[in-house]
């Protein structure tokens, strides 16, 4: 599945190169990683608490 997952990302950011330039492809980029971020914090892969915990 995952091999699919990638082919429509770079697809999609492709398409926002192509037809939106420089700053739609970056959009893409930035929206699609805090997306893969959330989604791998959803499923408890990974906690981003640690990110936004102080340190003491």
């Amino acid at each position: 599945m995952w091999p699919i997952v990638g082919l429509a990302y770079g697809t999609v950011l492709a398409l926002a190169a192509a037809f939106g330039g420089f700053g739609a492809f970056a959009l893409v980029l930035v929206l699609g990683m805090v997306g893969f971020l959330a989604g791998r914090a959803y499923e408890g892969e990974i906690d981003l608490s640690e990110l936004f915990l102080r340190r003491r």
